[in-house]
């Protein structure tokens, strides 16, 4: 199960790359792209310094592998059943209100929407219940932090059999933490959608292209979503992915800011027009803007194709606290080979 920590590494490295350049243009960018892990900048942080993206991945991990750990591991199991989101969500608070989770002992780059989901849980609402449903809660706080639940469906369906409505609905609800909008449900449920093709092709060694499983989990996603009355009213809003050629949109049409379809068509872009980690990473971060997301969620991707070995051993050596972010990856990594050996 390697591409757990390929792909969460390469999450956390393409958000550390992208942290100390947030908020700045992309024409700055072009006159000063970046190379290679810098520090300071936008939050005044040492090289290697990770963001809330980051933070947030590892608290979803916390909370999947103590999931894990109380649930009930009978044959019928189902998918929602396994998974504890008060659990998640209580890891998410102490992230906001404690620090945990956080390189340096204290939350920053706290987005709006994943702050309200918050606090609405801390004054009493239901995990799953507590992410926003107005338009303007569709930014990508829930996108950067999805991958988890990718790995978690993909291992457990080794041992269970889980449906695309379980597998998708697992996608939703975890989004459903911060951002319940119907659009901030499908971007994440396309994401994951590619990320399992991207796991399956690495576990079975199929060697397919890029191009073939961002299209596979492109045309998969959609088909599921076209069957369910309660996505259709969103669906155009994803008409230039569904339309399988983000790839070949210039790179002025491509944005690059807060927005979850933004952040998940420059992921996409990013992925198809370069042949590496490195390049996928680096071009996500000098579309400018939301530099530290973009970079983090199409890492997640790059990370799992290209494999560990060739993320920049220098880029990973040089993360805060990464012997922290390696007992939590490695737990989760463990609690999910006890259930399916």
């Amino acid at each position: 199960m390697g591409c757990i920590k390929s792909g969460i590494m390469g999450q956390i490295v393409g958000d550390a790359l992208g942290l100390p350049v947030q908020f700045i243009s992309r024409d700055e960018r072009d006159l000063d792209p970046v190379t290679d892990m810098r520090g300071y900048g936008a939050f005044d942080m040492p090289p290697g310094s990770w963001s809330d993206d980051s933070s947030l991945i590892l608290a979803t991990m916390d909370g999947l592998s103590e999931s894990l750990k109380m649930a009930n591991h009978e044959e019928n199991l189902r998918l929602h059943e396994s998974i504890d989101y008060e659990m998640i969500m209580k890891n998410f608070s102490a992230w906001l209100n404690e620090g945990e989770f956080t390189p340096y002992g204290y939350a920053y780059d706290i987005g709006g929407a994943t702050m309200d989901g918050i606090g609405r849980y801390d004054n009493g609402c239901e995990a799953i219940l507590s992410g926003g449903i107005g338009e303007r809660d569709n930014g990508n706080g829930s996108l950067m932090r999805i991958l988890p639940i990718a790995f978690y469906i993909y291992y457990l369906s080794q041992r269970y059999l889980f449906d695309d409505v379980e597998k998708m609905g697992a996608a939703h609800d975890l989004s459903s933490l911060t951002h319940r909008h119907k659009r901030s449900q499908i971007a994440c449920g396309i994401y994951v959608r590619i990320a399992l093709e991207f796991i399956e092709n690495h576990e079975k060694e199929l060697n397919l292209t890029l191009e073939e499983l961002i299209e596979n989990g492109i045309r998969k996603s959609k088909e599921y979503y076209q069957n369910l009355n309660s996505f259709k009213g969103e669906l155009h809003h994803f008409d230039r992915v569904f339309s399988l050629n983000i790839q070949n949109l210039s790179r002025d049409e491509i944005k690059s800011g807060g927005y979850c379809i933004s952040s998940l068509e420059a992921s996409i872009w990013c992925l198809l027009n370069n042949a590496n980690y490195k390049d996928t990473v680096l071009a996500a971060v000098n579309l400018g803007y939301d530099t530290d997301t973009t970079a983090c969620i199409v890492g997640g991707l790059g990370g799992i194709y290209y494999g560990l070995e060739d993320i920049p051993s220098d880029w990973i050596e040089e993360l805060a606290k990464l012997d922290y972010i390696y007992d939590i990856v490695n737990e989760f990594d463990n609690e999910i080979s006890e259930i399916i050996d």
